[in-house]
This record gives C-alpha cells, sequence and structure tokens, in this order.
C-alpha cells in the first residue's frame, strides 16, 4: 500500500506507479471522495502531490464502511476550514480487524494526535480503535435504517471503565472535527485560534 497525499489529506491507495498517479488523479471526481478497491480515494485536487508542502496529518479518520462517507464529508470539510491535515481510510471492526488493528496500533508513531472513528449498527469500531491506541478517540454513530442511529450510539458510549471513547450526535461528523481541532487547540496554539475565530464567527452569523 503507498499512500498518495494533498496537503491537508493522506489516504491509502493500492500501489500506483509514480508515473501514472497524475494520470489517476485526472480521472476522479472534482468534488466528492471516490471509492477505489475498497479503501477511500481522495480527489487530489489543483495543487498535485506537493510532498514538499504538504503537511503532516495531524487527525486519523477511519469509517466502518464506505456508505458512511457521505456523511463524514462534513468532517473532512470542517477540518479543511480549520487548517487541520488529516487522513481517511475505511477498515470494518468486523470485517477488517487485523487492518484496524495494525492503522490504530501505528497511528501515533505516524504523527496522528486525535483519532475519529465512525460506525454504524453495532458501532463497535470506536472501543476497538481505543483498545489499540493511548491517543484520544472520538466515535461518530452513524444513522441506521433499522433503529435509527440508537443502536449506533448506545454501541458507541457504553464503554467499560478504562477504555473511553468521545462521542458526538448521530451523524455528528462536523461537531467530530470541531473537537478533534480542540483537542489539538490544546497544545498547539494554532488550532486554538482557529476554534476562537469559528465561535466569533458564530457569535457575529
Amino acid at each position: 500500500w503507498h499512500v498518495l497525499s494533498t496537503r491537508r489529506l493522506r489516504v491509502e491507495v493500492p500501489f500506483v506507479p509514480k508515473d501514472h498517479a497524475f494520470d489517476m488523479r485526472g480521472s476522479l471526481p472534482p468534488v466528492r471522495s471516490a471509492i477505489l478497491c475498497g479503501v477511500v480515494d481522495a480527489y487530489l485536487g489543483g495543487s498535485g502531490m506537493d510532498t514538499a508542502t504538504e503537511k503532516a496529518p495531524l487527525v486519523g479518520i477511519i469509517m466502518g464502511s464506505k456508505s458512511d462517507m457521505p456523511v463524514m464529508e462534513g468532517c473532512t470539510a470542517e477540518l479543511d476550514a480549520l487548517g487541520v491535515p488529516y487522513e481517511l481510510v475505511v477498515a470494518s471492526a468486523h470485517r477488517n480487524p487485523a487492518k484496524v488493528h495494525e492503522w490504530a496500533e501505528s497511528a501515533a508513531d505516524r504523527g496522528i494526535k486525535v483519532i475519529v472513528a465512525a460506525a454504524g449498527k453495532a458501532a463497535h469500531l470506536g472501543g476497538v480503535v481505543a483498545a489499540f491506541t493511548p491517543l484520544p478517540v472520538i466515535g461518530v454513530p452513524m444513522k441506521t435504517s433499522d433503529l435509527g442511529g440508537l443502536d449506533s450510539l448506545l454501541s458507541m458510549v457504553q464503554m467499560p471503565s478504562g477504555v473511553p471513547v468521545a462521542c458526538v450526535a448521530i451523524n455528528g461528523a462536523k461537531n467530530a472535527a470541531i473537537y478533534a481541532t480542540q483537542i489539538l487547540g490544546a497544545t498547539m496554539p494554532e488550532y486554538r485560534d482557529a476554534v476562537a475565530q469559528l465561535k466569533r464567527d458564530m457569535a457575529e452569523a
């Protein structure tokens, strides 16, 4: 697996020869993310893959299913607006447990500071990720057709003592991004300032 990066987004994709990378980028939709071989492949935008200027991801976003992407675009859009670099991967705690384990266990070593985990129904993804990392984990329960997301919500918030997972509202992807930025802001003034500006903008709206 190789990682293709933009200035703010790093995404795992199957190996693509370097001389074909831009051709692949040009074939992707210009606005929405696309799914490639079951793993999220984001559009790479007009700035290309400028490895000299890109920022290392600070937020890791993991989703249990590619069907979560429309909701989680609220998270990625807010992180973009706040200037927070992130990486994105699709891996189910039930269907891809080994991949989830590897991704979560290596997150801190890759420089990730906060994790956002989105899942629906028996939404164990956030808890499984939290079991394998010392990093803070924010759960985003997905709305479901069966129980309206209550199943997802209870699966995330009812964590056992010692393995906390913070949890936003059902489909609360935007708030997950803001909360992740607030966590970063505790030690990184530029992100504290970004959240402060967001609050000023809301007050003046």
